[in-house]
């Protein structure tokens, strides 16, 4: 058996050093290890975690027991327990997010920079630096509370939202500028669990967003009797852009321009460009296109993914399935739609090949189709009253 590193060794340096030195150390090694410089990543957490327990006056890691009884999310022995230790979780979170927005505000109104972290002394802290270009630099995993900023935010780690209350949610909001997750593809990094973010004035660039929706038994302690729990992943960027790779399971986009690789299982778009790369959207998700705006799928072969039963919503709320267009052939369209039609293969379709689809051709596809419009209608109104009748998140 080897012998086992201390804090101390992690970071190179003696047992006994002053704060500065650790401070310093992590600093050097830090920069060394970053993936922005070709680093590893778990070397990285490494180095962060020794640097935390010095701070904390931990001479040793925490051993695999002690990291299990240290997991993010804590069990007991009833759900009254789980609930009231994670509340108090979260509320030290929120905490924390309040001081952090505070002290980010004052660097960026006063044109100074600075580096601090804050979280939770439990579950890991962030490191919050604020940079010469007012641009908010966040490392570590986001997990709750509140955070508005004005100006870019660019963060390096996951975002999540507490499932037990809705008190201390995830939400950051930007004023100004972009919000960005540093190489999310290559660095695998998660929007999930009810988190919301809005760029006001910006854009958003993120990896997979994942929502939540489960099953849990009846409040009135029915047998037998179960209700849906939702917590809705919300990305917002109402005059910019969202880019996004998967977006899965009780998910909404707003934005003036929405890109995404996939959409399954009750992800809603709302957008005056909606363009989709991938081959996947399910019958339960649905677009909601702005006047003047519209949809193009780019993946050669996306007829075949793409389910019959997704839904379009135009501004005027006229509704149609997805069915009603994928198979169209393009040249059906006559010249009133698209001008030399005739230049598009026989079997050419308005879905798939990036062709673009216009609010005026799908209002237009609405008026030939009157039955389409009422067979929409019918499953619409009662999804409608189902949407209707779901219970907020918690």
């Amino acid at each position: 058996m080897g012998v086992v590193e201390s804090n101390y060794d992690i970071l190179g340096i003696e047992e006994g050093s002053t704060q500065k030195d650790i401070r310093n150390a992590f600093r050097r090694l830090a920069l060394q290890a970053h993936s922005d410089r070709g680093g590893e990543s778990a070397k990285f957490i490494k180095i962060k975690q020794a640097y935390e327990d010095l701070k904390a006056g931990k001479k040793y890691p925490d051993t695999p027991l002690e990291k299990l009884r240290k997991s993010r999310v804590f069990s007991g022995d009833s759900d009254r327990e789980v609930k009231r230790r994670n509340e108090i979780i979260g509320q030290e979170i929120s905490a924390e997010m309040r001081e952090a927005q505070e002290w980010a505000g004052a660097l960026c109104r006063s044109g100074v920079t600075g580096c601090r972290m804050f979280g939770s002394k439990t579950l890991g802290e962030m490191e919050f630096e604020v940079k010469a270009n007012r641009v908010l630099f966040v490392k570590g995993n986001y997990m709750a509370g509140g955070l508005t900023y004005d100006g870019p935010i660019i963060m390096q780690g996951n975002i999540s939202s507490p499932s037990w209350t809705d008190e201390f949610r995830t939400e950051i909001v930007l004023r100004r500028g972009d919000f960005k997750l540093l190489n999310p593809l290559d660095n695998k990094y998660r929007i999930e669990n009810g988190a919301a973010i809005t760029a006001e004035v910006g854009n958003i660039v993120v990896g997979n967003v994942f929502g939540r929706k489960y099953r849990v038994e009846d409040p009135d302690g029915r047998v037998g009797v179960y209700t849906m729990q939702e917590h809705r992943t919300r990305l917002a960027a109402p005059q910019g852009r969202i880019v996004a790779e998967n977006a899965v399971n009780t998910v909404l986009l707003e934005g003036d321009t929405v890109m995404v690789l996939n959409l399954e299982d009750d992800v809603r778009i709302s957008a005056r460009e909606v363009l989709v790369y991938g081959s996947k959207m399910t019958y339960d998700c649905s677009i909601r296109l702005r006047r003047g705006g519209v949809i193009r799928f780019f993946e050669a072969h996306s007829i075949i993914g793409l389910s019959d039963d997704a839904t379009i919503t135009l501004d005027n709320e006229k509704r149609l399935y997805l069915r009603d267009i994928k198979s169209r052939r393009i040249r059906d369209l006559g010249e009133g739609l698209v001008d030399n039609s005739d230049r598009y293969e026989k079997g050419a379709t308005m879905v798939g090949g990036g062709f673009t689809i216009t609010y005026d051709m799908l209002d237009s596809l609405v008026k030939s189709d009157g039955g389409a419009q009422r067979r929409w209608q019918g499953i619409f109104g009662r999804r409608q009253k189902q949407d209707d009748s779901e219970p907020g998140n918690v």
